[in-house]
């Protein structure tokens, strides 16, 4: 194996593990104020603030992932990094705007004890959450499929080329496994009405899951996929269909254990079919981007092995560490109570 697939494959890793864990906390996001509806009450936001509590202590190290997989494409394959933030420019902005606004909102949101105040900060992490996760499938889904690449490496696709039925059902995709999986993730974190009400919801998503990820799965293999992608197609449907029998078991952490299955299943098989390509073209005189046109000298591959080799153990070993240090669940009864939510002030919805 070469330094350029071995680099390939690690970009494939970063953004598996950055699905993975980030997947979990835009699941969470999404799930707030279904899990904490009601009134304008103390006790509506303890809940809510209970559900935010299971991602605090970890949300912003998961973002390092991606952080991590934007440097290793810029540094290793500088090409595809250009054409794909150029190209997809506007989606990937309103990603870059969508998770400021959702990390701005988890830390404000307790700054004011005001009722207006926390329900403004409220809707910013839902909208943190529902963008990223809708958009990073519509992303990936052009990526494998293909986008109009001239021949001086520019992509000419527009938004509305973007929007094709494809992408949208990879954009649906990722947001309905991502909300299944922090749903599993808010079940194995909290107890008492929590984690009832989590199980229930995952209850409802997992079937769905299970037939939006079945479809998708399908038409990526068929019409991108390689021979061997058949066994990741097999190991993403045994997965969500073993999501529905634990969640009706349950077995919340087999199910989270199945979600995470299933997502690093769709990442191989997305991977899978677009390698040895990074970004393909569909123009018939356009040039398409390879590992061996895209990517940056030996030596600069050579050092970033090595520094990889010795900086990632310690990555992977300090955030296991941080799982495990936090790894009680959450119960309502746990959260100290506020001062008192304060009616909105006048002039203030």
């Amino acid at each position: 194996m070469g330094l350029q697939e071995l680099w390939f494959i690690l970009i494939a890793v970063l953004f598996l593990g950055y699905f993975v864990l980030e997947g979990f906390d835009f699941g969470v996001g999404i799930l707030m104020p279904v899990l904490g509806r009601g009134p304008d009450t103390p006790e509506r936001d303890t809940r809510r603030r209970a559900v935010l509590n299971t991602i605090g202590p970890v949300w912003d190290g998961n973002e390092v992932w991606l952080l991590v997989a934007g440097g290793a494409m810029f540094a290793a394959f500088p090409e595809w990094y250009a054409t794909l933030f150029s190209g997809f420019y506007l989606p990937l902005f309103l990603i870059l705007i969508a998770l400021i606004f959702r990390a701005v909102a988890i830390e404000f949101r307790g700054k004011i004890d005001d009722v207006a105040w926390r329900r403004r900060w409220d809707v910013a992490i839902v909208a943190g959450s529902v963008v990223p996760s809708f958009l990073w499938g519509v992303a990936f889904a052009n990526i494998v499929r293909g986008v109009a690449i001239d021949a001086d490496k520019q992509v000419t696709s527009t938004l509305f080329d973007l929007l094709n039925p494809y992408a949208l059902l990879g954009g649906l995709l990722t947001l309905t496994v991502f909300t299944l999986h922090g749903a599993v993730f808010l079940a194995l974190k909290t107890s008492g009405g929590l984690r009832t009400e989590a199980v229930r919801i995952a209850r409802i998503l997992a079937p769905v899951g299970l037939g939006v990820g079945g479809v998708f799965a399908l038409w990526t293999q068929l019409a991108h996929g390689r021979p061997w992608t058949w066994g990741a197609v097999a190991v993403a449907a045994a997965a969500l269909i073993g999501v529905v029998s634990a969640v009706y078991a349950d077995r919340e952490g087999w199910a989270f254990a199945g979600t995470t299955v299933a997502i690093t299943a769709v990442v191989v098989l997305l991977f899978g079919s677009l390698f040895p390509d990074v970004m393909p073209t569909t123009l018939a005189d356009g040039v398409g981007l390879t590992i061996e046109n895209a990517s940056s000298s030996h030596y600069t591959l050579v050092v970033m092995t090595w520094a990889a080799a010795f900086l990632t153990p310690v990555v992977v070993l300090y955030q296991g560490w941080t799982y495990w240090v936090f790894r009680a669940r959450i119960s309502v009864d746990q959260i100290p109570p506020s001062i008192g939510l304060l009616p909105a002030r006048p002039g203030r919805s």
